[in-house]
């Protein structure tokens, strides 16, 4: 991501710490209705999450989901790619693909850091097994990357609307985590260098974990504006 987009990300992510903006942020498309597919295959992951994890969100619970939340945007920039190779001379097409493919860095590594961080939280209380909060995520992973990545070639629309279904349902669970938790979270330091290399400095658990459900609301946002782009 380029230092301007940068920016521009981490000056909304803050001002929607203001729960009236954020309010209002959010109910752009918290009324959208995603495709019969986007629908059907959203609430089999949603419901399969829940069944291994548990419904209440946790630490363990947001290590094992962030493995997962990085995917789509890998696999949209390496889908993006190869229909390149295909459309490479009808340049709005180009355009829109690279577009999408900018969007997917700037996602993916933000995407990283929250897995990153997480896992050193993760670590340090040692709360996660090594089936159900490493293996079981990473062969997921390999599975839904070439899944997105099918869907995205031929059908933009249900993939970008698959990954709204996810990452609204990962606000409510960050959400859900900061309301339950509201009084340890403000008072648990956070140390962590991957946080001061990305350029978030934050010093507790709470800005932490407010900051990545205000991440999860932008990227869900994105996803719709990235379809109603490419239909205009």
């Amino acid at each position: 991501m380029t230092p301007d987009e940068f920016k521009e990300h981490e000056e909304l992510n803050k001002a929607l710490n203001d729960q009236n903006l954020r309010d209002e942020y959010a109910s752009a498309y918290d009324d959208y209705r995603p495709g019969l597919v986007a629908r059907m295959l959203g609430a089999g992951f949603v419901g399969l999450g829940n069944l291994v994890y548990g419904r209440d969100p946790g630490y363990a619970k947001f290590r094992a989901l962030e493995v997962i939340a990085r995917i789509p945007y890998q696999s949209w920039e390496v889908a993006s790619y190869t229909m390149l190779t295909y459309f490479y001379t009808d340049e709005q097409r180009a355009i829109e693909l690279i577009k999408t493919g900018n969007f997917s860095r700037m996602a993916q590594d933000n995407e990283t850091m929250h897995v990153v961080v997480i896992s050193q939280i993760v670590k340090r209380l040692n709360c996660a097994g090594f089936f159900r909060h490493t293996l079981i995520p990473l062969v997921f992973a390999f599975v839904y990357f070439w899944l997105i990545y099918f869907i995205y070639l031929f059908s933009r629309k249900a993939s970008l609307e698959l990954n709204y279904v996810f990452e609204n349902h990962a606000y409510e669970q960050y959400q859900q985590f900061l309301e339950d938790h509201q009084a340890r979270l403000k008072i648990t330091p956070l140390h962590s260098s991957f946080l001061d290399f990305y350029g978030r400095h934050i010093m507790r658990e709470y800005d932490f974990f407010e900051s990545v459900r205000n991440d999860e609301l932008i990227h869900r946002n994105r996803s719709i504006r990235e379809l109603e782009a490419h239909i205009k």
